[in-house]
């Protein structure tokens, strides 16, 4: 495949499984993340490479901010755990295990006169995208999630996390369950204006 290639058949992959990169292809994966654009070389970023027992232990981070969220809402109405809400919870605990590998990318906000937050962001964005090529590139199939739970006080904080730093994205990362079909008819066509 040559890298053209890549760039335009790149997919996202949610049904993946083990095996996982190893510790090589982890560290280009990491390494491609290091090489995005970014003004001022500020590095406003911050990797957590989560497997194996890791898994759990982000299940376990995900289901107490649902709880959280859920004994917020009893307490207003003295009333107990419905279905619905015991749904959300085992749906919740068993994200994490989606894939073997998850790189969540969170930003680490500096101040400068010169970069703002916005910019910042995009850069940490951009380190989801090139480490999801990259995965891609080795042969792994990647998808780039966010959700409720990327936006979550109690995930970020157990991330450790600044107040004011936010979770960009949970890179999950794993071999595909199945052939998955390009995104065939994908057009830039109508997306773009030409000025000549």
């Amino acid at each position: 495949m040559t890298p053209i290639e890549m760039l335009t058949q790149r997919i996202s992959t949610a049904l993946l499984c083990e095996p996982a990169p190893d510790i090589t292809e982890l560290d280009q994966i990491l390494s491609a993340g290091m090489k995005v654009p970014d003004h001022g070389n500020l590095q406003p970023w911050h990797f957590t490479v989560v497997t194996n027992k890791g898994l759990q232990r982000l299940s376990d981070v995900f289901v107490k901010a649902v709880c959280n969220n859920i004994d917020q809402t009893l307490s207003k109405t003295s009333l107990s755990i419905n279905a619905e809400q015991q749904a959300r919870l085992t749906k919740t605990a068993k994200m994490p295990f989606r894939a073997p590998l998850i790189i969540i990318v969170s930003t680490k906000f500096i101040e400068h006169k010169k970069v703002p937050k916005q910019e910042q962001l995009i850069t940490a964005g951009c380190c989801v995208h090139a480490m999801q090529m990259a995965a891609f590139s080795l042969g792994y199939g990647a998808i780039w999630r966010t959700g409720d739970l990327a936006y979550n006080s109690d995930v970020k904080q157990s991330l450790e996390l600044d107040a004011n730093d936010e979770i960009v994205g949970f890179l999950y990362v794993g071999s595909p369950v199945k052939e998955q079909n390009n995104k065939l008819g994908i057009t830039f066509k109508n997306k773009v204006t030409y000025w000549k």
